[in-house]
């Protein structure tokens, strides 16, 4: 069973919903919302129904794809929708009511949660920002660049100089048809670099971009405080082991197939739900581990169309029911390249502009290449 608040604001996305739900009305309002509960059984879900409508709430019923199973959609305003809750519950159906009520409260209190990564707080408040250090001789927009150790420490002080609060290490190419590097050698690029960047600036939060358990076993036990895998622990489930035990930040993707083939034309029935829904279960077993710093990115570009980059950006408000800090990676991507006909060099401009949608609509933290503008842009908006 999966739980989602749903900002039905956008009248594409409450035209979507209706015609899912048969909504034939016209109940269209500002400041609406929907609480949709996927994957009920059939009893359950009757019972739901009749809780709702003799409170005099409307509430929706659709066959899910799986036998037996079915989706309720409730709409209303959060203070309607916690209401709902309360009925649940004193109805009787005690641990679906708290469930809803969760993550009712997910998602009004998305702003006021603060993490701790080594001796520095997080409050999400505000957005931060996440530089990106690639020191791999692929990596699609500056790989190369810093593949020597000490141009990559340098440009580290650099970006923390223009603003950044993390620094992202990834000595493993991901970009679209890339292949994966042997541990060993992802080790012998990064420790040099982290074990630098501490010794010229201690306090210095490091994240490493790593999908194996060994990388971030070694990286962790030299200072990085976040581990920023791609693959949300499909390719190295012993990864999670790692985090717990040095009690590490973890960023959690998500991505369609493998970097090598995830732009071989990806498809979804229902792009949102999919991605919402995978995030949801990986976070339950997070949860099981005892991981509590996780931070969940919806993957913009990984396995993903130009369109369904842009859905991912307008609807960031229906991942905070998930209780986890969005994290939002742009930067230079292909999809801007593709929209405004621009090459990698020149696209710093308009991720800018995209960055700025992002943290407008709930992102948390920005990964991006120009921390300048990235800076700026938090900057700015955090005081909205």
């Amino acid at each position: 069973m999966e739980i989602q608040i749903i900002n039905l604001s956008l009248n594409d996305v409450f035209k979507q919903f209706s015609n899912e739900y048969k909504i034939y009305r016209d109940i269209y309002l500002p400041g609406l919302f929907g609480l949709e509960i996927r994957s009920l059984d059939d009893e359950h879900a009757r019972n739901l129904q009749t809780i709702v409508l003799n409170s005099n709430e409307i509430c929706y019923k659709s066959d899910n794809s799986e036998k037996n199973l079915c989706n309720i959609f409730i709409h209303g305003t959060l203070r309607s929708l916690k209401e709902t809750a309360r009925k649940v519950l004193t109805n009787g159906a005690d641990d679906l009511g708290y469930k809803i009520n969760s993550f009712i409260k997910n998602y009004e209190e998305y702003d006021t949660k603060t993490y701790n990564f080594g001796n520095k707080a997080f409050s999400f408040d505000k957005s931060y920002i996440m530089g990106i250090l690639n020191v791999t001789p692929d990596s699609f927009s500056d790989g190369g660049k810093y593949i020597n150790t000490n141009n990559a420490v340098a440009h580290a002080l650099e970006m923390i100089a223009d603003g950044a609060d993390i620094i992202d290490i990834g000595a493993e190419s991901t970009r679209p048809g890339s292949e994966s590097v042997a541990a060993e050698e992802e080790i012998r690029r990064l420790i040099p670099v982290i074990d630098g960047i501490l010794t010229e600036k201690p306090d210095t939060i490091i994240s490493v971009d790593t999908t194996k358990s060994k990388v971030a076993e070694c990286t962790l036990s030299h200072g990085a405080k976040i581990i920023n895998d791609i693959s949300a622990f499909n390719f190295d489930p012993q990864i999670i082991e790692a985090v717990k035990k040095f009690d590490a930040g973890y960023v959690l993707m998500h991505m369609q197939g493998t970097p090598g083939n995830m732009q071989n034309n990806p498809k979804y029935e229902n792009l949102i739900k999919e991605i919402y829904d995978f995030l949801y279960e990986k976070l339950l077993i997070l949860n099981k581990y005892g991981i509590k710093e996780t931070i969940i990115d919806p993957g913009v570009g990984f396995g993903k169309s130009v369109d369904d980059n842009f859905k991912i950006l307008k609807r960031l408000e229906d991942f905070k029911s998930l209780g986890s800090p969005i994290l939002i990676g742009v930067s230079r991507k292909t999809f801007i390249g593709k929209t405004l006909n621009l090459e990698v060099t020149e696209r710093d401009t308009a991720t800018a502009a995209v960055e700025a949608i992002a943290v407008k609509n709930g992102a948390k933290i920005i990964r991006t290449h120009n921390v300048k503008y990235g800076s700026q842009i938090c900057k700015l908006l955090n005081h909205l």
